[in-house]
């Protein structure tokens, strides 16, 4: 087992806007490798990497056209090898980003599965039999190739779908999940994985995890398909760490994941806390936990108290926090993001709060996640300190706000949301409790309601953490002793009569 994975804090890097090191305008792997030292400075002792194979990037690499090389752009595979060396020095872990569900149209395994005559590709992908039938609530690709039949898509009309078998076939050309060719599609999966393990990365996040099996209710088909690659994992790299994109916990676990990622669509209600009209931890004091936590509490409890849920402060298909969310608030945000239970993962750039770059126009198929992908800040000088390139080579413009953060700057202020993102994290993993297996029971969270409480727990101690993020002190009652002072920002919580008082936008952290 990946134990490792125990005390991760993960830190994703958008590759293509993370740092460019041979002034091309786009970042690269060089560029990540200058820039390990910062992130393991910050605290965080893994990464996860967003996809950098060869792609036509139609979709920002999400439609693969080669798993098996690099894309030019970022470098070799051979430089992607030393990342990894380097990632490994510095005692630290790295995730790629697996995309199972569809390539790119431009694929060698799509191009043979278009052709008339049979061939080794030909059911690699969920085809009808006829150019005039579609498949059922799904998209596709009609009418570009010879053979008669329309090719199912699961999100871009330039990504095909995998065939990985339906659980219920219903029409003739749903293939079931024992087929020849959902068994090859496996089997592939599985030589891809076996191909960057053996090359030094530490395993994967995988994209949309539970979409695989298709007419799959239940998911039962999906989660035996991942009990199997979770098996041969086990024979061969057993300390290989999957963490899926998935949203259903209960299904994801039982499928042999380490740990799951909230979605930012579905019914986690996590945008609740950072992303809608009135946020949680915006200090206007008009948002709802109670919804977040119900939902939360029904995956805990499903999946035997593990606390296995990732929460991340945001990632490259959504808005960025500092849009919603600005100042002290978003020290709060990260209060609560570093003291939950799962790994945590910090999108780059949040950690000094980055702004979502409004009115852009879209880069390989971002369009409204086009503002969130812009490249990181590190500096004042020329392009912040991204790329030496002219500024109108720059892969995505920047952020051309006046006062825009940057690391510099933020390293040097003590009362930065970087220094106290770093301060967090030096808590987070002093603490057993405050990790990725502790336990967590939810004191107070209470519908419209300030502050939000919880307690974590582990063989070795108990710490109640406190947090409000409205702009007027609120109070709950504590059967706890809040003596133990561990950490806090803001005002004073004070505690008399068993009732205790919490300042706005403030927090605390106490071991009881």
């Amino acid at each position: 087992m990946a134990k490792w994975i125990d005390n991760a804090i993960f830190y994703e890097i958008y590759p293509q806007s993370f740092k460019d090191s041979n002034n091309d305008g786009i970042g690269d792997f060089n560029g990540i490798i200058e820039k390990l030292g910062y992130i393991k400075e910050l605290g965080c002792n893994a990464i996860w990497m967003n996809p950098c194979f060869e792609s036509p990037f139609n979709d920002a690499g999400y439609d693969v056209s080669d798993y098996y090389k690099t894309a030019p752009r970022y470098g070799s595979n051979e430089d992607l090898k030393h990342l990894f060396d380097e990632v490994h020095k510095m005692g630290m872990h790295i995730l790629l980003d697996l995309v199972p569900g569809h390539t790119s149209v431009k694929h060698k395994w799509f191009l043979e599965s278009m052709k008339a005559g049979e061939n080794e590709f030909t059911d690699r992908y969920v085809w009808t039999d006829d150019i005039w039938e579609s498949p059922e609530g799904m998209g596709c690709i009609r009418g570009i190739s010879e053979r008669n039949g329309s090719c199912a898509v699961n999100f871009f009309s330039t990504q095909p779908a995998l065939n990985y078998g339906f659980y219920k076939p219903e029409r003739p050309w749903q293939q079931p999940v024992d087929a020849d060719g959902p068994k090859a599609t496996v089997a592939a999966l599985e030589d891809i994985m076996r191909f960057w393990l053996d090359a030094g990365c530490d395993g994967f996040r995988v994209d949309m995890a539970g979409s695989l099996v298709k007419n799959d209710e239940d998911f039962k088909g999906t989660i035996k398909l991942w009990q199997g690659i979770r098996a041969f994992l086990d024979r061969e790299f057993p300390d290989a760490a999957l963490i899926s994109e998935w949203g259903e916990p209960d299904k994801s676990l039982e499928g042999g994941f380490h740990m799951d990622f909230l979605l930012h669509f579905g019914p986690s209600h996590y945008n609740d806390l950072f992303r809608c009209s009135e946020p949680y931890f915006s200090s206007r004091g008009k948002g709802d936990i109670s919804e977040f936590v119900k939902t939360y509490k029904e995956n805990y409890n499903k999946t035997s108290q593990k606390g296995l849920i990732c929460i991340p402060s945001g990632n490259h298909d959504m808005e960025r926090m500092a849009r919603y969310l600005k100042g002290d608030e978003l020290k709060l945000a990260f209060a609560f993001l570093l003291s939950m239970p799962g790994a945590p993962f910090i999108y780059y750039g949040d950690e000094i709060g980055m702004n979502y770059v409004e009115n852009l126009v879209s880069v390989e198929g971002g369009y409204g996640r086009t503002g969130s992908r812009s490249p990181m800040q590190w500096d004042n000088t020329r392009n912040a300190g991204f790329s030496g390139a002219p500024a109108d080579k720059l892969y995505i413009p920047l952020d051309n706000s006046p006062g825009r953060p940057d690391v510099e700057s933020q390293v040097k202020d003590v009362d930065s949301l970087y220094n106290e993102v770093k301060r967090l994290i030096s808590l987070r993993k002093a603490h057993p409790a405050l990790q990725n297996m502790g336990k967590i029971e939810f004191i107070y969270a209470e519908s419209h309601a300030f502050p939000f409480v919880y307690l974590r727990s582990s063989e070795e101690e108990k710490i109640l953490v406190i947090i409000n993020p409205s702009g007027k002190t609120a109070s709950f009652k504590c059967g706890f002793p809040l003596d133990g002072k561990l950490y806090s920002s803001g005002g004073s919580i004070t505690k008399e009569d068993g009732v205790v008082e919490v300042p706005a936008v403030s927090s605390g952290f106490y071991r009881v």
